[in-house]
């Protein structure tokens, strides 16, 4: 199944796949609505699957996909080479992971490759991939005290109050929320609150 939201894209896949005699087109879904509802009436080994379109995104496809059961490799095919959608994509259930940009030859083996059972990512993918995967939690670079003392700031606490809370001195604070701003590499209070709030769960 070959599911993207642009008409001529999907054309211009379905002629690439005809190239291999053992590829066979047997559903078509320019929305992710329509791939879940084809996915339930055919008999799918593998699905092409756009991560950028309208209505539900190909990650959402994707996990709709798996929670419904469904065993088909899947191919996301897309132009983005973001570490972030890449770690995603793949840690969500995906097969392949495949830019638009790419020597229409080389997409057609790695296609192949996917359908036969292998999972697929270009050397610099895994690498980008490997890169997302690995990166650590920015507040781990911080000290017990430095967390302390970023929780209280998180609050909405001034020096004074922070001071008064932890039981040290204001100039002890300061210190300690010049440290965290270097190490989380942000100039703002604001900006390590933010942060701490991301990173924190």
């Amino acid at each position: 199944m070959i599911v993207d939201d642009h008409p001529l894209m999907i054309r211009a896949v379905e002629q690439l796949l005809s190239k291999s005699p053992r590829l066979h087109v047997v559903a078509k879904a320019n929305s992710g609505e329509e791939a879940l509802a084809a996915a339930r009436m055919a008999d799918i080994d593998a699905i092409v699957l756009d991560l950028n379109m309208r209505g539900m995104s190909g990650l959402e496809t994707l996990v709709a996909l798996r929670a419904e059961g469904c065993r088909a490799k899947i191919i996301i095919l897309t132009v983005s080479d973001s570490p972030c959608d890449i770690a995603n994509l793949i840690n969500a259930g995906a097969d392949a992971y495949l830019l638009k940009d790419s020597e229409p030859e080389d997409l057609l083996e790695q296609i192949l490759l996917t359908a036969d059972g292998n999972n697929f990512l270009s050397e610099d993918i895994q690498n980008s991939l490997d890169e997302e995967n690995n990166k650590t939690n920015p507040l781990e670079k911080l000290t017990d005290r430095e967390t302390c003392v970023l929780n209280e700031v998180a609050k909405g606490q001034s020096n004074k109050e922070v001071a008064r809370e932890l039981a040290i001195s204001e100039e002890t604070v300061k210190v300690h929320i010049r440290n965290v701003l270097r190490k989380l590499d942000v100039r703002s209070r604001v900006a390590a609150t933010v942060m701490f709030l991301e990173n924190r769960a």
